[in-house]
Parts: C-alpha cells; structure tokens; sequence
C-alpha cells in the first residue's frame, strides 16, 4: 500500500517540475484566446458568463495545443508560430501611430506614410540589423561576453556595457558633448 503512495506521489511531483520548469514557453495561443474572451463584448459581465461557459472547452484545448505542440516548437526552434505576425499600434515620440508587426526574425514597422523599416535579428552574428529603402546596416552586435555591445557609430567601433551607465554613454556619445537634457 506505501509503494502506490509513494509511485503516486512521485509521479504528481514529476507532473509538477515538467509544468513548472523554466523552458515553459509563451503560451501565445491561450493568451489570444484569453484577451480576446476578455474583450469579446463592451459588457464585463456578459464576457465573464461566456468565459465561464467556453473555458472548459475552448481554454482547456488552447493551453493543451499551447503546452504539446507551439512551446515544444518555441523550445527546439526559438520561435513560436502564434507569436509571429502579431501587429500592434505604438505610439512613437514624435505623437504619431505606427503599425509593429512581429515577424519570423524580428519587427516590420509601417509608418503612416507607408514606409516600412525592418528590424532583423540573425543568430548567427548576434547582431541586430535595420533595412529600410533596400539598404540594410548593422545597428549593433552582443559581444560574446554577453554583458556589452558594439557599436558602430560615425564610423567608428564603440563597447557599451548592458547597465544605466552603458547607456548614459551611448546617449553622450551619440549627441557628441552637445547639450542634453533629461526628461
């Protein structure tokens, strides 16, 4: 009688550190379908009663899907499939509202003009790109300290450390001793 207590205790913890380990993924999926219960309708009460009715059905098969399929997919590959061509508004600082969509390897942003700037990120530099009107730059590249970026700026190679200090001399160093004030 112990051994099945203790086989079933065993296995109720093995269930729980698999659920609970650190390579858990987005769940992308069954945050879609939780933003969009949440918002189905203008009325909370109405959003929380189909919630209650759909939860056991069309929750439990999102987070099923999300927890065997897309993060064993995000987990092997980097990427979840659901996350990708996600586009949202954002607000730039100059007031006017820009379409970011994520994408396989990075962001598309499209002005209201219409331009579209492409921000890429390849693995195998360790580097993040800019490509906007058919000309592509490297922005900057993760030293393989992992603690610090390079930098080229006026033509020159520049070393930030990742910290408030790292980015007090990148704003220095990219208004070249002009006046700044902070906001």
């Amino acid at each position: 009688m112990t051994n099945k207590i203790f086989l079933k205790a065993a296995t109720c913890l093995l269930a729980v550190s698999l659920l609970c380990s650190s390579c858990i993924g987005s769940f992308s999926l069954f945050n879609q379908y939780a933003a969009w219960q949440k918002d189905m309708t203008n009325n909370k009460y109405v959003n929380a009663i189909v919630g209650f009715v759909l939860m056991p059905i069309a929750g439990s098969i999102s987070l099923f899907v999300d927890a065997v399929v897309l993060n064993t997919i995000e987990f092997w590959s980097g990427e979840n499939p659901v996350a990708q061509n996600k586009t949202q508004m954002v607000k730039g600082d100059d007031g006017v509202l820009y379409a970011v969509k994520t994408v396989r390897k990075g962001y598309e942003i499209t002005s209201p003009d219409g331009q579209v700037t492409l921000f890429t990120y390849n693995k195998r530099n360790n580097s993040w790109t800019i490509s906007q009107n058919g000309v592509t730059k490297e922005i900057f590249r993760f030293n393989e300290d992992g603690k610090s970026i390079k930098v080229l700026m006026n033509g020159e190679e520049r070393n930030f450390t990742l910290n408030e200090q790292g980015v007090e001399n990148a704003q220095l160093a990219a208004y070249e001793g002009r006046f700044m004030a902070n906001r």
